[in-house]
């Protein structure tokens, strides 16, 4: 649940000023946020139990920001304040103006508070007003002071894992992708919203599998623009995200946002952004999961109906962001068209992230179900090429009963346990997406690492002056020998190693004497951040979902 300012609003005026004095004393580095060991130290004044403050915790850091700004504090203590009365926080509490009086609660009592306030008094002055220190400021703090001269990460700025990414992004892999063109081969340069923005469920398959009612099923509510039907009728990308109230923002608005993570979809056109939509409405579920409903992919006569922008490519660029991809199957439409086949492809190296969900299960009986079911794992493994056995979840994802007719008892309490565990997986995702982010992060660092190594080795088989044009198109030509003479040369992996072809598609277009030189100094920076500034992250920082040690 996310807490809005409606909550400060409940504090009476003279409470303001004690939290502020408060809020002064546990801010050791007047930075305007509480972290780490100083929420620990501060908050466990309050004698509650650790679950307790570790409740209170997360619903006061309900952005998961890893830091308690003014605001997020004064929604801490009003919260440990109802603890100490004796009420349970639940959902009824939390979002019930009419519940308690707020106004009149009383600040929680903090043991030994006092006599560290007495040693710490200073004039009022010093103590900064709520408009001074409010949690949206802080966010758009100077990036350039997270990090000292050396190069090397201050820790003592740096709020959250997610936090220290981002900083480590901008001082040390950023030139490294802006010096080799690392945004136009593989992917756009990340922004602050790519690291802010929340976990993403991708969900694809042919028409009428059940995408959008699957999306409905989960929320308990369709969402606006959404069409059901037994015809093709979802025909462009929806991402369905949490709003303040029932919209839909047109494709060609939402990417230019800076606060939403896609701008990089700017790169397929206006023909894929007119097709290309987000839906905002108020949903529990949606405070945690952003979903990306898709077009369905076409099958038989239509996939010779060109698109007018890069599907595949789109779905790749999503497939990056994403933290869960959806493979809906239906019993009745098992084959994997061509287009279906390129998607299923361009998904490679996110095979983690793929589920497969044999949607209305209920429609046949148990031996057919039997015979789908191997059918369905044979294409997959031809389409997927990989020994590993993919998961794959049977069910009927609706809100009609199930078919026992077809189903039978068996059947039933198969879908029920299929469910749940799709269901908990889900779940999940909030928890595991400062992982992901990790995963996602270091997998990047080293794709742009090897992509600066591939273009400056590129660069210096190029002739100082004649025969450049003839030389470019041999290196092009025989671009797979080059990568394994990188490979050699560095000890690297061949497997993290770009598509050769559509290396060499985006490489035609440029002129390779135009690129830098390598230089060692930022290959150096990437090798000390992999090596030591992100486990020293990991070690300083835990997954903002669990209270701080």
């Amino acid at each position: 649940m996310e807490i809005g300012s409606s909550w400060i609003g409940r504090c009476s005026k003279e409470h303001h000023k004690m939290y502020q004095i408060w809020f002064s004393c546990a801010d050791s580095d007047g930075d305007g946020r509480i972290t780490g060991n100083d929420a620990q130290k501060f908050l466990s004044m309050s004698n509650l139990s650790r679950q307790d403050l570790k409740q209170v915790w997360s619903i006061a850091d309900s952005k998961r920001q890893g830091y308690l700004g003014y605001d997020e504090f004064v929604v801490a203590m009003q919260l440990m304040s109802l603890v100490q009365a004796g009420h349970n926080i639940t959902n009824d509490i939390v979002n019930d103006t009419q519940a308690v009086d707020y106004e009149n609660l009383q600040p929680p009592t903090m043991e030994g508070l006092q006599s560290i306030l007495v040693t710490k008094r200073s004039p009022s002055a010093r103590y900064p007003s709520p408009e001074r220190i409010s949690g949206n400021q802080l966010q758009h703090s100077s990036s350039g002071s997270w990090f000292s001269k050396t190069g090397k990460m201050s820790s003592r700025p740096v709020t959250s894992i997610v936090d220290g990414l981002k900083n480590l992004y901008i001082k040390k892999l950023k030139p490294l992708e802006v010096t080799y063109k690392f945004n136009d081969f593989v992917c756009p340069l990340l922004t602050s919203s790519d690291f802010e923005a929340k976990p993403m469920v991708m969900l694809l398959g042919q028409y009428s599998t059940g995408k959008t009612t699957f999306i409905k099923h989960l929320m308990g509510c369709t969402y606006p623009g959404a069409h059901i039907g037994p015809e093709p009728t979802t025909d462009r990308f929806v991402v369905v995200m949490n709003g303040a109230d029932d919209r839909s923002i047109p494709g060609n608005t939402i990417a230019v946002q800076a606060d939403m993570p896609f701008s990089g979809l700017q790169s397929f056109g206006t023909a894929f952004l007119s097709k290309f939509e987000c839906s905002q409405l108020p949903n529990p579920l949606l405070e945690h999961i952003t979903f990306v409903d898709t077009p369905g992919v076409l099958s038989g006569e239509k996939q010779r109906t060109q698109r007018s922008y890069d599907f595949t490519g789109a779905i790749s660029w999503f497939a990056i962001k994403c933290d869960l991809i959806l493979l809906l199957f239906d019993p009745h439409k098992l084959d994997i068209s061509d287009e279906f086949k390129r998607v299923i492809e361009s998904l490679r190296g996110h095979d983690d992230k793929i589920r497969v969900v044999l949607n209305k299960a209920d429609q046949i009986d148990t031996q057919q179900l039997m015979r789908v079911y191997g059918a369905l794992m044979w294409s997959l493994g031809k389409v997927l090429n990989t020994p590993e056995v993919m998961r794959v979840y049977i069910g009927s994802f609706n809100d009609k009963p199930i078919n026992n007719a077809a189903a039978g008892p068996l059947g039933e309490e198969l879908f029920q346990k299929e469910q749940d565990n799709l269901l908990n997986d889900l779940k999940d995702i909030p928890k595991k997406a400062c992982d992901r982010r990790i995963n996602e992060f270091v997998k990047r660092a080293r794709a742009a690492k090897i992509h600066a190594l591939i273009i400056s080795h590129l660069r210096n088989e190029m002739p100082a002056m004649i025969g450049k044009a003839k030389a470019q198109q041999s290196l092009i030509d025989n671009l797979a020998n080059e990568f394994a003479k990188v490979q050699r040369e560095h000890h690297l992996p061949l497997g993290d190693f770009p598509n050769v072809d559509q290396f060499r598609e985006r490489l035609s277009g440029y002129s390779i004497d135009k690129f830098e030189k390598l230089k060692p100094k930022m290959i150096q920076c990437v090798d000390e951040m992999l090596a030591y500034d992100i486990p020293q992250l990991l070690k300083d920082f835990r997954n903002p979902y669990d209270y701080t040690n």
